[in-house]
Order: structure tokens, then sequence, then C-alpha cells
């Protein structure tokens, strides 16, 4: 006796999508589905798992590394587990809604098994059958998917539970039918044609940051009168943009102010913290959160206070470089200084006070900035860079540069 065998029915993971051109779809996946089409790449890339790997998964490693970067000793890799805990805190609703994840980019080196009619008149909507141990490689967001191949391999060291891991959705986009070429395109269309963000503003942006936090304080402890009223400083902050240009109604950038404040509370060590978080748990030796923050805020407000007419004046104390170096030699007046000459803060005004803050290359060429053949000046060269001058010239009157910007 004989069967007859089934000539219409496909087999695999099936996803609803929304075509948005004849190759690509758009839609969401269940992460148990992801995990199983997408293979961990931190496991193709260990050489002796794939010894014993089956041929299905070592074809995928062959196909990935072809449009891919690998993992091992690179700044990606190092990223996986800080991905894999962030991604965790959210699940977790630790981040209420102020937290994301950017959509998946697949790359399916074959076609789809199948694909159905409109599941909905005129809506685009269909369904996709992907078939089992089909190549489909992440050729953006490959970290994200690292990351949670490490969540679910060990939800337990991350504080999370496959329950709640189950129920993740992720959004992903899927092209199928490009040869290695076009794949590798995407791929460099996708790192290099975008500009990216600078990482000091990207972290002004970043309202978990307790540099952002104080900075934002700060801004609204501060009245000052603008235009015949009495506003908070914060109306005079940009947050969206790292330079202000002669036409912007504000008179100094978010990002430069979190300068301010992260210098204030780490000294110099603070000029390679401008582009990296501040967790609340980073704080000095011998310090709280709620310590740096009863110090800081008060005390950066009385300083604003006094610079607003040169803010309001457009001079140099708005150059991140001049408030990084302004923010060094105030943390020598917070209490916990480690090193360095400690001051009070009306030593810390004091000094503040005989600087000629005007954009005259007299003052500041070679300080916290460079003149051109006509004397105009560029503070571009940012705080990491000058910092460090800035706060010396401040702090030690007697120098060459503390005597210059004091135009003495």
């Amino acid at each position: 006796m004989s069967i007859t065998m089934p000539t219409a029915a496909v087999e695999g993971i099936q996803l609803t999508v929304i075509p948005f051109r004849s190759d690509a779809v758009i839609g969401t996946i269940g992460l148990p589905a992801l995990l199983q089409l997408v293979p961990s790449p931190k496991r193709e890339e260990d050489r002796r798992a794939m010894k014993i790997a089956s041929g299905a998964v070592r074809r995928h490693a062959e196909i990935r590394s072809l449009v891919q970067r690998t993992l091992k000793q690179t700044q990606k890799g190092r990223n996986v587990a800080d991905y894999a805990r962030y991604i965790a805190s959210g699940v977790n609703g630790e981040f209420g809604s102020g937290w994301s994840t950017p959509p998946i980019t697949l790359w399916l080196a074959d076609e789809p098994g199948a694909v159905s009619g409109e599941l909905v008149p005129g809506s685009g909507i269909c369904r996709i059958t992907l078939l089992a141990g089909s190549p489909v490689v992440a050729i953006d967001g490959e970290t994200q998917v690292t990351a949670l191949h490490e969540l679910y391999d060990d939800p337990e060291s991350f504080g999370i539970t496959y329950q709640k891991l189950n129920a993740v959705r992720l959004p992903f986009e899927l092209y199928w039918g490009l040869g290695v070429e076009d794949a590798r395109q995407i791929f460099y269309d996708r790192n290099v044609e975008g500009v990216p963000v600078a990482k000091n503003l990207a972290m002004s942006m970043d309202q978990r940051d307790f540099g952002t936090q104080l900075a934002h304080r700060i801004a609204e402890a501060v009245k000052v009168e603008h235009e015949g009223k009495i506003v908070p400083l914060g109306r005079l902050v940009q947050s969206r943009k790292r330079q202000l240009t002669r036409t912007d109604p504000e008179l100094i950038t978010l990002s430069a102010l979190r300068v301010l404040v992260v210098t204030t509370i780490f000294g110099r060590t603070g000029l390679a913290q401008s582009s990296a978080t501040v967790r609340d748990t980073d704080m000095p030796a011998d310090t709280t959160a709620e310590q740096v923050e009863r110090r800081v805020v008060p005390l950066l407000s009385n300083l604003l206070d006094q610079l607003y007419p040169q803010l309001a004046a457009r001079s140099a104390v708005a150059a991140p470089a001049v408030l990084a170096g302004i923010g060094i030699a105030a943390h020598q007046a917070t209490g916990w200084a480690t090193s360095g000459r400690r001051l009070t803060e009306a030593d810390l005004f004091d000094l503040i006070a005989a600087v000629r803050w005007e954009r005259e290359a007299r003052y500041w060429d070679g300080v916290a900035a460079s003149a051109n053949a006509s004397g105009v000046l560029n503070f571009g060269g940012g705080a990491k860079d000058s910092g460090g001058r800035v706060a010396d010239a401040i702090l030690y009157p007697d120098t060459e540069t503390g005597r210059k910007i004091r135009g003495w």
C-alpha cells in the first residue's frame, strides 16, 4: 500500500510580514524563533564548536563570514555582555518605556520556501515560510543578536527568566535573493553612510546618566534675566546639537553643561568620562551620589550665576573646552579632591573672576583655541584636547597661560 505525498504544504518557520519592496519585508518575530533562525555568531567563531557542529551550522558560519565582522577581541564583542544586561533590564521593566533596541536587518541567502496571498485584501500583509536550515544572517544588529543568545543561554545570570524572554518580540527587516556583494553593500551602507552621533552629544541625551541628570537640575536651579524676564537657565540650553551657531537663541549646549558637571565631579579624569555613561554608583571614593549632588548642584549653580553675563555675551566661557577647564578647577572646591590645591568656593570664584572671557586670540590662542592668520579663533579642539590646559591656566595664575587668559 502506498500513500499520496503532500504537494502544497511547506514546513518551516512562518512569519507574518509586510513587503516594502519586491525582495524585502518587515515584521516582528518571537525571540525563540529568531534564535532558531540565526545561530549564535559567538559560537560560530569558536573553532572547536564548529568541528562538531552540523553541516547546516557550518554552512551558515561560512556565509556569515562573507558579510560580517568578527566578534573576537573587538569592541563589538566586548559590548555583548553590556548589551545583554541592558536588554534584560528593559524586559524586566527597570527602565519603564524609556528603552529600545533597533530593528534587526536579516539576509536570507536563499529564497523563502513559500509566500502566501494577502491576509487582508489591499494591506500587503502576508505570511512567508522560511525552511528549516535556511542560512539567515544578521547583516545589521548582530551585536544585539549575540546578546540575545547570551541571555537565552543563561538567563539567570542576567536576572531574567525564560518566561519573560519567551514573550519578547523583536522588529526585523528581511532581504532575500540578494548576492553576497549586495548583502555586503547593505552592511557598508548601514555602518558607514549614516552620520554617527558624537558620543558626548549622545551622553547628554541619556536620561539615566548621572551627569545629565545633574546638568538638568542645575539648569533649572539657576534663574537668569533674559529679555526682561526671569527664566530658568534651562530655557537657554540647546539639547539637540553639539555646537551652537550665531543664530541659535540658546547660550550653551546640554553636552557642554554636562562636561562641566562631570569634570567638577571627577576632576581631570572626568575628561575621559565626558563621552562615557556615568552611573550613580561611579562616584569618587568615599562619596555617594547624594553627597555629590548636594555639593555640585549649589556650587555650579552659584558659578553659572556669576558667569551668566559672559554666557549672554557669547564669550569663550560657553566653549566645551573652557567649561571642562572650569569644571576641573571647581573639582578642587568640592571637598573630595585627592590631589592639587584645595580651594574654598570663594577661592574658586576669585580665580574665575580675573579671567578675560572675550573670544580674542591674545587670551585663548594656544590655550583653548587656535587662531588663523586673521586672528579668528576656532574652539573646535574639544574638552579632551584642551580642558587640561584651561584648568592649569585658571588654577595657576602665575604661569604663562595663567597670565595670558587674564591679560597680564
